[in-house]
């Protein structure tokens, strides 16, 4: 089983180890756009339009484009600590076998295309949605080497738990299910489904977790659905989609 994971756009602010050492992260396929895209990201924070490039929220902004500045000598941490929004809370790696999670767990990220947990980086600040002067969407940019360089091909099923701008940069082959989260009310005596959005970060964290502290290893989207209803959660197959009902 493959479980693939958007990043969070909360990181750790510190790392504790050497510099970013691009010929020792995973998917080596990638290093040519990481280089040209470390580059690109340290010219853009340098100018005064790098917030709206960036899409920074004004708080948020001066000490992302810091770090940004920094991406090559600054320190490192393992992507497992790095991540820490409400996915990662509940994904609670801390609990869970560190060697099992870090095979069967992929992070897609703007800046480094696809890392594993061990994969060591600094913290950074660059969506998927953002296009860069320099290079454009980087969707645009990075699809043609994430489909040379991920080739999942040992048959394990494919659990695609990102959010739009990242699952748009590599598509499965199947067997893939995507995992939806849907709220389900009764509102004068009919049933309506809505989209979630905060609820379905922690929610794929937990089911996530989930799996993993099971050592599920689901080889169809059948044995997925049965997988997940035997750890407590509704949910239900609809085409390659696993949706998962929350209920008030």
């Amino acid at each position: 089983m493959h479980i693939l994971l958007p990043p969070s756009e909360k990181k750790a602010t510190e790392g504790d180890g050497p510099p970013v050492d691009l010929a020792s992260l995973s998917f080596p396929g990638l290093t040519p756009v990481r280089e040209r895209l470390l580059a690109a990201l340290g010219d853009v924070s340098r100018h005064a339009d790098a917030p709206s490039v960036l899409k920074l929220p004004a708080g948020q902004a001066e000490e992302a484009l810091a770090r940004n500045r920094e991406l090559r000598e600054a320190a490192t941490l393992p992507a497992a600590r790095l991540y820490t929004g409400v996915l990662y809370d509940n994904l609670a790696l801390a609990d869970l076998d560190a060697a099992a999670a870090a095979d069967q767990i992929i992070v897609f990220s703007g800046l480094w295309g696809a890392l594993r947990l061990t994969d060591r980086v600094p913290p950074y600040r660059l969506a998927m949605a953002v296009s860069l002067p320099a290079t454009g969407r980087l969707s645009a940019l990075w699809r043609p080497a994430m489909r040379e360089a991920l080739r999942l091909d040992d048959g394990g099923l494919v659990v695609d738990m990102r959010s739009g701008p990242y699952a748009s940069v590599w598509k499965a082959r199947r067997p893939a299910v995507a995992v939806r989260v849907f709220r389900e009310r009764v509102v004068r005596g009919e049933t309506q489904r809505t989209v979630v959005s905060h609820m379905a970060k922690a929610t794929r964290g937990r089911i996530a977790h989930d799996l993993l502290k099971a050592g599920a290893a689901p080889r169809t989207p059948d044995e997925l659905l049965k997988a997940v209803a035997d750890l407590g959660h509704t949910a239900e197959l609809n085409g390659t989609n696993l949706d998962v009902i929350l209920h008030d």
